[in-house]
């Protein structure tokens, strides 16, 4: 005798729900999941407030925020961490973003600021305004860049004209994403052998501040810092959102996307400007920080799928997640010492970064 319990023919079976049930299950898991995210990364952010050389107790934390306290523990809380973790959030979410957009316009899982030479031009940059304009100098006890400005001013420069040769290029050899992708390894090519140029000509002064440059530092963050990226970061990311079914078309394909109305074109000239400026801005203020914007993108389509309207926020919160963990990490596990950021992404992110392609290509098999 058949048992009514284990028929998947009746109607009560989850397996024959009416399909509006289970696509609104289906979105239900994803908002969860960002919300998980927003609280995780909150906890994470007061973890992080409490953690260093100095610790600090939690209610110490909380009363110095929630009073905008700058005396003893409060000064701690606002002028030294505060502005790290908030930097942590900004850059972790920007360079999650421009990744997202440039894997989503170029169609290519490998295409982030760092691969298409966006941040070999910025490094070139800044070391063009540390030994042609004087803008590093050294100390006794440590290596200082004397003209933050100057220095981001110069890398943010580079890396805008990078993007503008890149995107010349392909408009002169019809705009596709293979012709971007090849024209963005070719320049960082040529920006990568200028870094070297420069590290050539330095004297030993000019080199230790090109390569404490170069060692992405979310010490570096200050008020204004921050503010700029935010301004840069909000706008782009309202835009990014508003191209999202634009985005989730071209994954189908550019002549499919075409059909639907999508100008492929455009579309892939601006979200390419878009990422370009947030990195560029990011990678100026805070050096070369590498994998971010592969990682976050990559875990954020595993966890969420494709659709651009939760990839877009979820990669972004994502990348402050790990961001935010690799900073607190470099602050911690040698401390007082404080490691720069950027190594520490590197040495956690080839190894996971392979993984997950092993894990997707395991996965297709």
């Amino acid at each position: 005798m058949r048992d009514r319990d284990s028929d998947t023919s009746q109607p009560g079976n989850p397996s024959f729900a009416p399909v509006h049930v289970l696509y609104r299950g289906y979105l239900q898991k994803k908002v969860q999941f960002l919300i998980a995210g927003v609280l995780l990364l909150i906890l994470l952010a007061l973890f992080s407030a409490t953690a260093g050389s100095i610790p600090i107790a939690v209610s110490d934390v909380l009363i110095s925020l929630l009073t905008f306290d700058h005396s003893g523990v409060g000064r701690i809380v606002w002028d030294v961490r505060m502005p790290r973790i908030l930097a942590a959030l900004l850059v972790g979410a920007g360079l999650s973003l421009s990744g997202t957009m440039m894997q989503s316009v170029l169609r290519n899982p490998l295409a982030s600021p760092y691969t298409l030479g966006l941040s070999s031009a910025a490094a070139f940059g800044a070391s063009f305004a540390i030994v042609f304009l004087d803008a590093g100098v050294g100390t006794t006890s440590t290596i200082l860049i004397n003209d933050t400005f100057t220095v981001a001013a110069s890398a943010f420069i580079f890396s805008i004209l990078s993007t503008l040769t890149i995107l010349l290029l392909t408009l002169l050899t019809r705009i596709t994403a293979e012709s971007m992708v090849l024209a963005g390894i070719a320049i960082g090519s040529i920006f990568s052998a200028g870094l070297t140029l420069m590290q050539y000509l330095a004297n030993s002064i000019q080199l230790a501040s090109i390569v404490s440059w170069t060692f992405g530092d979310l010490g570096r963050a200050n008020w204004q810092f921050l503010l700029i990226t935010f301004i840069v970061l909000l706008p782009i990311a309202l835009v990014s959102f508003f191209y999202r079914w634009d985005f989730n078309a071209m994954d189908t394909g550019e002549e499919t996307a075409k059909g639907l109305g999508v100008r492929t074109g455009a579309v892939r000239i601006l979200g390419m400007l878009s990422a370009s400026v947030l990195s560029a801005i990011v990678v100026s203020f805070f050096g070369t920080i590498a994998f971010i914007g592969l990682l976050g993108p990559h875990i954020a389509r595993r966890i969420l799928g494709g659709d651009h309207r939760f990839l877009l926020v979820g990669s972004p919160l994502i990348g402050a997640i790990i961001l935010l963990i690799a900073d607190t990490a470099a602050r911690t596990i040698l401390s007082p010492m404080v490691l720069p950021v950027g190594i520490l992404t590197s040495l956690m992110g080839g190894p996971l970064f392979i993984y997950l392609l092993i894990a997707t290509r395991g996965r297709r098999g």
